[in-house]
């Protein structure tokens, strides 16, 4: 066998020295971290009160153009 290493080996040593994929992936983990809470937290708390917000107002919306239509102002 030859004394120098294949070219395999040589990507495996540049890719293990390779520390870019680390610091993405780490910083992917940190954003995941803090927005995974985030996320649950709008979805439990705050949508159920955006849902309400939003519904009201195509309540409304629909009573003025109902009003509209009737010629009732």
């Amino acid at each position: 066998m030859s004394s120098q290493p294949s070219p395999l080996r040589k990507l495996m040593q540049r890719v293990h020295r390779d520390e870019e994929g680390a610091v993405s992936l780490e910083t992917i983990l940190i954003i995941g971290a803090i927005a995974i809470p985030v996320l649950i937290f709008i979805l439990k708390i705050g949508w159920p009160r955006i849902r309400t917000f939003f519904t009201g107002g195509m309540d409304d919306l629909e009573v003025q153009r109902s009003n509209t239509q009737q010629g009732v102002q």
